[in-house]
């Protein structure tokens, strides 16, 4: 008898698997590349949200210079710098050292930036907006070392909430307002600050500091508050233009 020819067999490859693992590692690492962008990218944005906040609460760590407007050729006030604030923290804390243990004068920090505040004892008589020669001699030792920065300042004026109506001020709003607004005129006409670099608001009653809840309570809530701005509140502001 012939010998039946014997079919061939195909091959089995016992390696096919590694193409399956091949692409489950493929897939792994893009998902894991994948990830760690993302992780970055979150990273960025916790730093920056960090830096939002200090800007906030501290004012701006970098450096400060003028950024000139195209538009109207004046510069944008400069906003200070951490460090400058510290430092003119303590200049104002040593040259106001009587007036702050009396209690007329506070100095701190909060999210708008370095304020200054004075209290209406013994700065203005009581329902008036004319400063007092003592209110002048603080303001002239407050504003020294503000002259040698380049910074925007804020005034704030603030009351109780007692009401008034006299023939110069039917409100606290038109109380608040004029006392910052002498301020004003007293720093930039008497004392020389730049005009650009002030502003003035009046609160009346709306921001008190406790609740007026007694007449040490109210004292304490009528005040013209000088706030030094930081980053943030700074460029929250309207910027400068120039007059046409």
């Amino acid at each position: 008898m012939a010998r039946r020819r014997r079919r061939s067999q195909p091959h089995v490859s016992h390696e096919r698997w590694l193409v399956s693992y091949a692409d489950f590692i493929t897939l792994l690492f893009a998902f894991f590349t994948t990830m760690y962008a993302i992780s970055t990218v979150d990273a960025q944005k916790m730093s920056k949200m960090v830096a939002s906040m200090q800007l906030a609460l501290k004012g701006d760590p970098g450096p400060a210079a003028p950024v000139p407007l195209p538009q109207s050729g004046l510069p944008q006030p400069v906003v200070p710098r951490l460090d400058y604030l510290v430092e003119l923290r303590q200049q104002l804390s040593a040259r106001l050292q009587r007036q702050i243990r009396q209690g007329n004068v506070e100095i701190g920090v909060d999210s708008r930036g370095l304020v200054v505040s004075i209290r209406e004892a013994g700065s203005f008589a009581s329902g008036s907006a004319d400063l007092s020669d003592g209110a002048r001699t603080l303001l002239a030792d407050i504003a020294a070392p503000l002259s040698e920065l380049s910074h925007p300042i804020r005034i704030e004026g603030h009351t109780d909430d007692t009401p008034i109506r006299t023939s110069r001020f039917r409100s606290n709003w038109e109380l608040s307002t004029a006392r910052a607004t002498q301020v004003i005129a007293y720093l930039q006409n008497d004392l020389g600050l730049p005009a650009a670099r002030l502003s003035a608001a009046g609160y009346g009653e709306f921001h008190p500091r406790v609740p007026n809840a007694s007449a040490t309570a109210r004292a304490e809530n009528r005040r013209v508050d000088l706030v030094i701005l930081n980053t943030a509140t700074s460029t929250a502001e309207e910027p400068a233009r120039a007059s046409r």
